[in-house]
């Protein structure tokens, strides 16, 4: 009989794994692996690297996403964790939102992605396009964008280690990361703009972040129009 219950206990437990898995896994999305052999020069992009606040209402695939956060985080030294963009001490204290409305194979809604898998995971199963573009001081047009990249981080990620000064580190870091989205997006034939003069307080309500993730600004992506 005791032998009876501790099977039943643990096909419980086991099974309770499984559907915590099964679910985990439900909320993952694998992106396509990043193309590291373009055909457009770092040089060109440069020259032809400008802020585009107007834009078509034309789709993005899931290849275009993959590789725009790839360069945002994406993992480039799996072994020593090195990501394409710079970070103090390797600490890597930002994170990366996707509010996605419009790109093919994806459903709408807001993904945080994850740099070691380089997969998406679901945050929440709503556009929220139009609420954070409540959050630009009027820039409306951003709605119709099919993809709004949020900057993000994670403060005591790196003050743990550098006191105050991971303040400031932090921020170089969106920097570095806004220049390798901009870059890519321009190497794709596509536009995006930093969003600095935003509400944050919105972003982070419409986001739904926790507490200790603070917003430093959004990029949304998509066509010239």
């Amino acid at each position: 009989m005791k032998h009876s219950i501790c099977s039943i206990l643990l096909a419980m437990l086991f099974g309770g794994f499984l559907m915590a898995q099964s679910s985990e896994s439900q909320n993952l999305v694998e992106l396509p692996a990043p193309d590291t052999t373009g055909t457009v020069t770092l040089e060109q992009s440069l020259q032809h690297r400008e802020s585009v606040r107007d834009y078509s209402k034309d789709a993005l695939t899931l290849t275009q996403l993959s590789q725009l956060l790839w360069a945002a985080q994406g993992v480039t030294r799996p072994a020593e964790g090195k990501r394409t963009a710079p970070s103090a001490g390797a600490q890597y204290p930002l994170e990366i939102y996707v509010a996605v409305g419009n790109v093919k194979d994806i459903a709408a809604g807001v993904y945080q992605y994850i740099p070691d898998s380089h997969s998406l995971k679901l945050h929440l199963k709503a556009d929220t396009r139009e609420g954070l573009s409540g959050a630009t001081m009027g820039q409306s047009w951003i709605a119709g964008v099919p993809v709004v990249i949020s900057l993000s981080g994670v403060y005591e990620r790196i003050t743990d280690r550098y006191s105050s000064r991971g303040e400031l580190y932090t921020h170089i870091e969106v920097g570095a990361v806004a220049e390798n989205i901009y870059l890519q997006a321009t190497a794709q034939n596509l536009g995006t703009v930093f969003m600095g003069a935003v509400d944050y307080a919105t972003i982070r309500e419409v986001l739904e972040l926790e507490a200790e993730v603070q917003p430093f600004g959004l990029m949304p992506v998509g066509h010239p129009g």
